[in-house]
């Protein structure tokens, strides 16, 4: 996979637009749900995979080929959804409705493989409770919580994307997890 993506990143450099297209195909759900998962709203996460995109594309003279792309575009739309928090209010932590619906979230567009709809509605107000108390985490906290147990990256890879040593990595992951406990047992 990654062979075809660095083939796909010469072209663009030659200037071939189509190329870049195939390589938004390939990451654009990745990208959408890192920004979900972060801002908990679906209309911020289609700016930030969008912006994203954007970024890679007018920067992609700059990415290290020795690099994997996709450690590089998660580094972009994670340093966004940030700045993105930063600029928000703290306390606007609202899961985005699917239109059309009467309250819905898009957890409850999640297929399952559960043929009992009791367990299914368990398992929905579960990752809606747990999506919530991700959203009340300090960012710090936040962008490694989300960058390992939903994007299941590796250390290493998060380590990369977030430009930050190792042992940080594992500290905040470990102290995100600790608050995420303490806050999951005061629900």
């Amino acid at each position: 996979m990654e062979a075809i993506i660095k083939k796909r990143i010469k072209q663009v450099i030659k200037g071939d637009q189509d190329a870049f297209g195939e390589i938004v195909e390939i990451y654009k759900n990745s990208i959408f749900q890192l920004g979900y998962r972060m801002l908990g709203n679906r209309h911020e996460a289609e700016d930030i995979a969008q912006e994203a995109f954007i970024r890679a594309y007018v920067n992609i003279n700059s990415f290290n080929q020795d690099m994997k792309f996709s450690t590089w575009l998660f580094r972009i739309a994670t340093n966004l959804c940030i700045d993105r928090i930063r600029k928000k209010k703290p306390d606007y932590y609202l899961d985005a409705e699917v239109s059309g619906t009467d309250g819905l979230t898009m957890y409850s567009q999640l297929p399952s493989d559960s043929p009992l709809p009791e367990n299914e509605v368990e398992s929905l107000e579960l990752q809606e409770t747990v999506q919530k108390e991700i959203l009340k985490l300090p960012e710090k906290y936040r962008s490694v919580i989300v960058l390992k147990y939903i994007e299941e990256l590796s250390l290493n890879e998060i380590s990369e994307i977030l430009d930050m040593p190792l042992g940080t990595v594992k500290t905040r992951i470990h102290r995100g997890r600790e608050a995420l406990r303490k806050q999951l047992s005061y629900v």
